[in-house]
C-alpha cells in the first residue's frame, strides 16, 4: 500500500508499461516528517516547454459527442486519482503516477499551430474540445495563459469550441467567453464528482473545490456563457450517492444540460487507483473493485465502445435510471453538448514574408 502525498493524487511512482528499467522507493528514514505524519520533502512540479508540430487531434469515437481535441498542456497538476489520462504519460517514459501530475509539458507554441492549421484549406469546421485529456485551465494556466491565447485565436476566426474544466480560473476568461456565447460559439462544462469538499481533495487535490466551481458556474450562466456539468467519473460506493446533490446544485448555479461517465481504469490507471483505494478508503476498496469488476465483465476495464462510458449490468443501469430521472425533475436540456455555430468561421490568413500592409 502506498502512502498519502499531502496535495497530490498518486501515492507514489509506477512505471509505465513501456518502461525498460524500474525504480522502487523506499523510506530510508532519513526524512522528517510534520505533526500530521507528512514527510517534510514533497515532490515539487517542473514544467517543460514543448514546441508542437501539430495541435488539433482527431477521432471517430461513437461515444463521443465531438470530433476534434486540442490540449496545450501534457500531464495535470490537478492530479485526480482516477484521471483515464494518465497513461499518455508511459509515451514520454515517465510514471502515469507520480509525474503526470509533478512533470508537465506546456506546448508554448499551441496558439500559433492552431491559427496555422485553421488556415488550411481542408480544415473541416466543427466544435473544438478544448481540455479533454489533461485540463486546460489547470494552475500553470494561471501564469502561462495559453488557454487564453487560443481562445483569442478562436474569438479571432468565429470558431466554435467546447471546454470542460475542474477549475474556477475559467473566469478570468469571461471577457472573451461572453461575446463568443452572444454568438452561439461556446459551450462550457464543469466536471464535479460531488459537494463534499474532504472526499473532493482526497479524489483531484488540486482541482477548485466543489463550491467554487459552482461559483464560476453561476458567473459564467449569468454573462450569457451556456454551461453544463458533468458528473465524472461516477465511481461506486465512493461518489455514486452524490449524483442527484451534484445535479441539483449546478442547476441552481444555471446548468443547462447534464452528463455522466462511469469509472474508468485503463493501463495503469487501474493499480494507481487501487492504491489510492486502500490508502484513503481501506474499508471499502474491496466492494468497490468488486462491483467496478461486475460492471466490466470481471475485469478492470472494458474498452468496448458503447459500454465503455455506462458499464454493464444491474449497477449501470441503476445509475442510469437515476440519472434520467433527476435530469428530467431538474428540467435540464436533452441534450449533453447543445449544437454551436458552424457557419461564421473565418480562415485566419497564412503569414507572408512580406508582411501585412492593411
Amino acid at each position: 500500500m502506498g502512502e498519502a502525498i499531502k496535495g497530490r493524487g498518486s501515492t507514489g511512482w509506477l512505471p509505465g508499461r513501456f518502461a525498460v528499467t524500474t525504480a522502487h522507493a523506499a523510506d530510508d528514514g532519513w526524512h522528517e516528517r510534520d505533526a500530521e505524519g507528512e514527510m517534510d520533502v514533497l515532490p515539487r512540479t517542473q514544467v517543460t516547454e514543448e514546441r508542437a508540430r501539430s495541435i488539433i487531434s482527431r477521432n471517430s469515437s461513437p461515444d463521443l459527442p465531438f470530433s476534434q481535441t486540442l490540449n496545450p498542456y501534457r500531464g495535470c497538476e490537478h492530479g485526480c486519482s482516477y484521471c483515464f489520462a494518465r497513461p499518455t504519460h508511459a509515451y514520454l517514459d515517465l510514471s502515469p503516477g507520480l509525474d503526470f501530475e509533478t512533470r508537465l509539458y506546456a506546448k508554448t507554441n499551441a496558439p500559433e499551430v492552431l491559427r496555422r492549421e485553421l488556415a488550411k484549406p481542408g480544415h473541416q469546421v466543427t466544435p473544438i474540445s478544448l481540455g479533454i485529456n489533461t485540463d486546460a485551465y489547470q494552475p500553470l494556466e494561471r501564469r502561462l495563459k495559453l488557454t487564453r491565447q487560443l481562445i483569442e485565436v478562436f474569438a479571432e476566426t468565429r470558431h466554435p469550441f467546447t471546454l470542460i474544466t475542474k477549475n474556477a480560473l475559467i473566469e478570468r476568461d469571461l471577457d472573451l467567453l461572453a461575446p463568443l456565447a452572444a454568438r452561439n460559439l461556446v459551450h462550457v462544462a464543469f466536471s464535479i464528482t460531488s459537494l463534499d469538499n474532504q472526499l473532493s481533495a482526497k479524489l483531484e487535490p488540486r482541482a477548485s473545490a466543489p463550491h467554487a466551481r459552482l461559483r464560476a458556474m453561476k458567473a459564467l450562466s449569468e454573462a450569457g456563457v451556456p454551461v453544463g456539468v458533468m458528473f465524472a467519473p461516477a465511481i461506486p460506493w465512493v461518489n455514486d450517492a452524490h449524483l442527484e446533490g451534484v445535479l441539483e446544485a449546478a442547476r441552481e448555479a444555471g446548468a443547462r444540460s447534464a452528463g455522466y461517465v462511469l469509472l474508468r481504469l485503463p493501463h495503469e490507471v487501474a493499480p494507481l487507483f487501487r492504491d489510492w483505494l486502500a490508502t484513503h478508503l481501506p474499508d471499502r476498496a474491496a466492494h468497490v473493485m468488486s462491483t467496478v469488476q461486475q460492471l466490466r465483465g470481471g475485469k478492470d476495464y472494458d474498452s468496448t465502445f458503447g459500454s465503455r462510458m455506462r458499464g454493464q449490468g444491474v449497477y449501470a443501469d441503476l445509475l442510469e435510471r437515476r440519472f434520467a430521472l433527476a435530469r428530467k425533475r431538474l428540467g435540464y436540456d436533452g441534450e449533453r453538448w447543445p449544437a454551436l455555430d458552424c457557419t461564421q468561421f473565418i480562415a485566419p490568413r497564412k503569414p507572408s514574408p512580406q508582411g501585412e500592409l492593411f
